[in-house]
């Protein structure tokens, strides 16, 4: 997939999910299979076909539960927390392949689930793998996005995870899933288990 860019496939302001996903089906061109990057619930429940899956490192980019949840981890009266991918530092995930003929329907199928309200910018990221570096859709969050949280202190982690639930359950089991994950692949995540920490305190 040499032919693929790496910048953000659309800039911050546009926020129509349907050319997102046109575009992108675009960018891919369909002529071979599909790499999707997963480093937050991808990685544990990908809820789409795929035919290999690779342990893989991104420079770059670095998993952070920053970006607010009304509905997947909480509501809009109490606010939950999932993971995006912001910009720095570098983050261990998982490289999932597609094959072509199945990926139109995984990417219709990924937009649903991760792009319903087009908050993420679609990128497309080398991820080094045991097997040779793969070009992969991931989908990152823009620090100017209104989801992206900022800085929270420790007591509003604590507040979060202790109060906040969405259709999908609550952030800390979320974030609780994606830290036993990695661990089971090797993963460290030393950040996620200090925030974890504060559920504990």
């Amino acid at each position: 997939m040499s032919a693929l860019p790496f910048p953000s496939l659309f800039c911050a302001h546009d926020r129509d999910a349907t050319p997102m996903l046109e575009h992108t089906m675009s960018q891919w061109g369909g002529s071979e299979d599909l790499w999707v990057f997963g480093y937050g619930s991808l990685i544990w429940r990908p809820d789409f076909a795929f035919s290999e899956r690779r342990t893989a490192h991104v420079h770059g980019w670095h998993r952070a539960l920053k970006m607010w949840s009304t509905i997947n981890r909480g509501t809009p009266q109490c606010p939950g927390l999932v993971f995006g991918m912001l910009s720095g530092g570098s983050c261990h995930g998982m490289a999932f392949r597609v094959a072509q003929t199945d990926a139109p329907a995984v990417l219709k199928q990924l937009w649903q689930r991760e792009m319903p309200n087009a908050v993420y910018d679609p990128r497309w990221l080398p991820c080094k793998t045991a097997h040779g570096t793969v070009k992969a859709l991931a989908f990152t969050l823009s620090r100017q996005s209104p989801h992206h949280t900022g800085e929270l202190p420790p007591e509003e982690y604590r507040r979060i995870f202790a109060q906040a639930q969405g259709i999908y359950g609550t952030t800390r089991d979320y974030a609780q899933a994606t830290f036993d994950e990695l661990q089971r692949m090797g993963i460290r995540d030393k950040a996620l288990q200090k925030l974890l920490s504060y559920a504990a305190n």
